[in-house]
């Protein structure tokens, strides 16, 4: 949850956190003909000679003793400032746990402390790193291919609408194409829940990129993979992790299953929105093998020695070496000096060292599972609290673990003398390639758009929805043909085209991208314009005429129209407030974003009332047209009274034609 999002993108996001990563820091994309053979050739070296060789310099011993002493001066102050309610921290090394603590309370109501061998904490979406270890084992047996349509494996068929067949390989890569869902991502209880199967035929989200082109996170293209892992198994999800992960790696305090088994109920930790508020119910989520794992933090550890050791904890072998080292490879089809996508894992190259993890959101745990594969370290860390919100506390924490036992300088940079000229190049407003594109969560796409400039002093590239910790934006200096990098720190973004001539954007999280917004009426600031106009004299209209008629009645002025001047004025008012109805049931659907399950099957109800409005609201505009040529040829009525009638059919139209755009009257409940 690095990137600040724009506030009513953050509100409108919300039920979108559920088992989801950590949102990135910084994202942005110019759409740019394609980049020459030369350039990219210059641009790996460049990248090469730039980044890929840092000052290393030895820290503070890696020791129980240590890392005790640095922990215990920093958590309780992260937890007393943030309104946190409990974190647990477990550090692994050599094969063996160095450190596990837990830090404030499971239960701040009973004052219950967190214990790292018992209690449980929801990592949100590091449950996929066992469903991709689960397909990789079904690949080490023989049974997939990752390279194959993933239709082979399934009773249902997957359109390839782009003539490309959809692979395992695309979907642990996080570029299966697919548009966000986040309907029935999770459902108040757990009697709601539905079969796996039966949740994907009925949620299918439309393919907005073609297969193995666009990274774009996807929690259903996870649970599609692990339906297809139940399908050559012959095993239920829960069932095969139990016998094939779990049992292996004695992992006896962790399950997928929702509601939790009765002997794992007492351990769990309460989640919380603040410590100071009373604690939330447990998150029944739908998409159980992209997010439901409840697990202790000793016994999480056993998974991540596991995948340090190439598939080996003790004597048990849960995939074999070279299983193991293809999983933790580095996939083609990223920047050489960006972060890529491993087999489910990602990279997160920092300090010099090449890291692969995950981090997992849901609504109230958030947590992050890092693996230093060169220095054979593990850091897991989990937070049973959103707390105030105030930046990325687990990211600041791994940030100051980095710098103590593996510190690092930056390089020192030469100046570019394409700085300029490539900087300016890429400024504009982008959006994520992660969202909505043909469902009633569209218009999120430009709620959320970030727009790039260029300072003119030293040309870097900035945004002010990213600060630092003194508030000021942060600046991105040119250290490489098309690659930026933060003039204070390591976060790096490149621009290289997609095998269409598109601009993709890479950051240092590799599972998203950005790209430009190339129409205007896609554009911001053109929408907020023409929302802000039609809602003003909207509203006001609606305002004005119960103020009118009072003033008139008080000075005892009544209003002198004819029979058809007094129709006009009635079906304006109509038409305004049938406008005004359809956003009124717009936010109480934007409401139900803050209950558990609120965004789901039940509430599609209010859908069919919100696209019947709609639809009034469209037959409405063209009356208001109507109305106002009338009103305006009538050379008898007041000049501005006439001209208000011509606002509010503009006002009428126009946001009708804003609804329409953003995919509000779509007439399918898929979102």
């Amino acid at each position: 949850m690095r990137k600040r999002p724009m506030w009513f993108a953050k509100w409108l996001m919300a039920a979108a956190l559920l088992t989801l990563v950590p949102t990135p820091r910084f994202m942005i994309t110019r759409a740019q003909g394609p980049v020459p053979a030369e350039t990219k050739a210059k641009q790996e070296q460049s990248a090469q000679k730039n980044t890929a060789s840092p000052t290393i310099s030895s820290g503070k011993q890696l020791n129980a003793a240590d890392l005790e002493s640095f922990l215990d001066g920093l958590l309780p102050l992260q937890i007393g400032s943030n309104d946190i309610g409990g974190v647990v921290v477990a550090v692994v090394k050599d094969g063996k746990l160095l450190f596990a603590k837990g830090y404030g309370y499971a239960d701040v109501e009973k004052k219950i402390l967190i214990s790292p061998e018992h209690t449980l904490f929801r990592p949100g979406s590091i449950s996929k790193l066992f469903t991709w270890t689960a397909v990789m084992q079904q690949v080490e047996l023989g049974k997939l291919d990752l390279d194959r349509d993933v239709n082979n494996y399934l009773e249902f068929n997957v359109p390839q609408k782009f003539g490309k067949p959809l692979t395992l390989r695309d979907i642990m890569t996080h570029r299966s194409g697919f548009e966000e869902t986040v309907k029935d991502l999770i459902v108040a209880s757990g009697q709601e829940l539905r079969p796996t199967d039966e949740y994907l035929r009925s949620h299918m989200p439309a393919q907005i990129f073609a297969p193995g082109a666009v990274p774009a996170y996807s929690n259903y293209a996870t649970t599609l993979a692990a339906h297809i892992v139940e399908r050559v198994s012959g095993q239920q999800f829960d069932d095969y992790v139990e016998q094939h992960i779990f049992k292996p790696l004695g992992m006896t305090h962790a399950s997928f299953r929702q509601p939790l088994p009765e002997s794992l109920k007492p351990f769990m930790s309460n989640g919380y929105e603040r410590a100071s508020q009373p604690s939330k119910p447990f998150e029944n989520i739908q998409v159980a093998p992209a997010g439901s794992l409840s697990v202790s933090a000793e016994e999480i550890t056993h998974f991540m020695i596991a995948h340090l050791q190439n598939g080996k904890y003790g004597d048990s072998q849960i995939l074999r070496p070279d299983t193991a080292e293809q999983m933790h490879a580095r996939q083609s089809g990223w920047p050489a000096p960006m972060n890529a996508m491993a087999l489910g894992f990602y990279e997160e190259a920092h300090n010099g060292h090449r890291i692969i993890g995950h981090g997992g959101d849901t609504e109230l745990f958030h947590s992050d599972l890092h693996l230093i594969l060169d220095s054979n370290v593990g850091f897991f860390v989990s937070y049973n609290s959103a707390g105030k919100g105030e930046g990325s506390l687990r990211g600041y924490l791994f940030n100051q673990f980095m710098d103590r036992y593996f510190p690092y300088s930056l390089p020192d940079d030469p100046a570019l003398s394409s700085a300029a000229q490539d900087a300016a190049s890429v400024a504009g407003p982008y959006r994520s390639d992660r969202g909505f594109q043909t469902n009633i969560l569209s218009a999120t796409s430009f709620l959320g758009q970030t727009d790039i400039a260029v300072d003119p002093r030293d040309n870097t590239l900035y945004t002010e929805d990213l600060s630092g910790v003194n508030g000021e934006p942060i600046h991105f200096r040119e250290i490489a043909p098309m690659v930026f990098r933060n003039v204070n720190g390591q976060d790096k973004i490149a621009f290289q085209n997609d095998r269409n001539g598109n601009r993709l954007v890479y950051t240092d999280f590799p599972f998203e991208t950005l790209q430009p917004v190339h129409s205007i009426l896609d554009r911001k600031i053109p929408n907020y314009v023409l929302l802000g106009f039609a809602l003003g004299v909207i509203l006001l209209t609606l305002l004005c005429w119960p103020i009118a008629a009072m003033i008139r009645k008080h000075y005892g002025r009544p209003l002198v129209l004819d029979a058809q001047q007094k129709r006009l004025r009635r079906l304006t008012f109509i038409v305004c407030s049938v406008d005004a109805a359809f956003i009124a049931v717009l936010a109480i659907l934007a409401g139900r974003l803050f209950k558990a399950g609120g965004l789901g099957t039940k509430g599609d109800v209010w859908l069919i009332v919100l696209e019947i409005i709609g639809l009034a609201v469209g037959i409405g505009a063209l009356v208001a047209a109507w109305s106002a040529w009338k009103k305006w040829r009538d050379g008898s009525q007041w000049i501005w009274s006439r001209v208000w009638t011509v606002l509010v059919a503009f006002g009428c139209v126009g946001f009708f034609w804003f609804i329409f755009h953003w995919n509000f009257l779509t007439f399918h409940f898929r979102y």
